[in-house]
């Protein structure tokens, strides 16, 4: 009989384990996010440094451990989330597009939320350079991941634009995959192949302040048509749905970040200093943070002409009908475009 009840026992825990979901599959709470370098990602320096992430978790009755993953290039961070790595990922809306269209049908990536419209500059110090159509054999242009950076998509677009959609590679073979803050040393020492970097804030600042050869051979905006949202934050469909609660003060948090940096501007630089330690000069990121080319805002903004130009070039097989294709919705993103 000790024998029967104790399988009896077993076979009921047994069925109970099948017929409940895993206690774990449901926890929330933990956010892992992964974050690349510069001013576009000031919202979550802010965020970070005043713990706004655990504050509207518990309001939310939820706790919420973060942990920040510091990466470079859309490739490294697309590899991450995919493999579990990581929860949330932050990269260009180009690696974004890329994700969505290959994660299509299975995991399905998407959005979360829009860091902010920051200008990001093509700067050379090579001064026969003036446009992207003066780059020779002789040039090398750094960006953070070759072919997949938002980066590499938007010289991709200036290319479609300067000779046909048929030849936007054609400038591909002078791009290197280098973190921003080695390319800006390079820029600014002068002394390696390397003469030309598709940078962000503060990094293509500190480059025209640090070398008088150094100048603005091309703007995004020019060629995405004005202010866009080219830096973003993405997960996977399993992440949003099993922590709906975490995800929600995860996008919150962001949208009272950007809130508090258009009242303090002060306290970002000051947010940005502590959680990079970088060595940059306060006034000058204060410079930088001011810039009324740069909105910081959760809400994406122009983000379907990089969709629509990487389906006519065949860089992504699925065409998005509209910029809620590819992100999640949330409340605070309804306004964008």
């Amino acid at each position: 009989m000790r024998f029967t009840l104790t399988k009896l026992t077993a076979t009921l825990a047994l069925s109970a384990a099948v017929a409940l979901p895993s206690a774990s599959a449901f926890a929330e709470g933990q956010l892992r996010v992964a974050q690349q370098f510069g001013v576009v990602y000031l919202l979550l320096n802010v965020a970070q440094d005043q713990k706004l992430i655990e504050k509207h978790g518990q309001q939310l009755g939820v706790p919420i451990k973060v942990e920040w993953v510091q990466l470079s290039g859309g490739s490294a961070v697309n590899d991450a989330l995919l493999s579990g790595s990581i929860d949330v990922a932050g990269a260009g809306v180009g690696p974004l597009l890329t994700i969505w269209d290959r994660t299509k049908g299975r995991q399905n990536v998407k959005g979360v939320a829009s860091l902010g419209n920051f200008p990001y500059y093509l700067v050379s110090t090579n001064p026969n350079v003036k446009t992207i159509a003066d780059f020779s054999d002789k040039d090398r242009i750094a960006l953070p991941a070759v072919t997949v950076s938002v980066q590499s998509r938007i010289l991709q677009m200036a290319a479609a634009k300067q000779w046909g959609t048929g030849q936007f590679t054609r400038l591909d073979r002078l791009t290197q995959s280098v973190p921003h803050p080695d390319a800006t040393a390079a820029i600014i020492a002068g002394q390696t192949e390397i003469n030309g970097h598709f940078a962000t804030p503060p990094y293509q600042e500190q480059e025209l302040a640090g070398n008088p050869k150094a100048h603005i051979v091309l703007n995004s905006y020019d060629v995405q048509g004005g202010p866009s949202s080219s830096t973003v934050l993405y997960s996977t469909e399993k992440y949003v749905k099993n922590n709906p609660k975490t995800y929600r003060a995860f996008v919150e948090a962001l949208d009272e970040a950007a809130q508090l940096i258009a009242k303090n501007p002060e306290l970002a630089a000051d947010a940005y200093l502590r959680v990079t330690k970088g060595k940059i000069d306060r006034a000058f990121l204060l410079k930088v943070i001011k810039n009324p080319q740069i909105q910081f805002k959760v809400a994406p903004q122009n983000t379907q002409g990089m969709a629509t130009f990487l389906h006519e070039a065949g860089a992504i097989k699925n065409k998005p009908a509209s910029w809620r294709d590819y992100f999640f919705e949330h409340p605070a993103l309804a306004k964008g475009s």
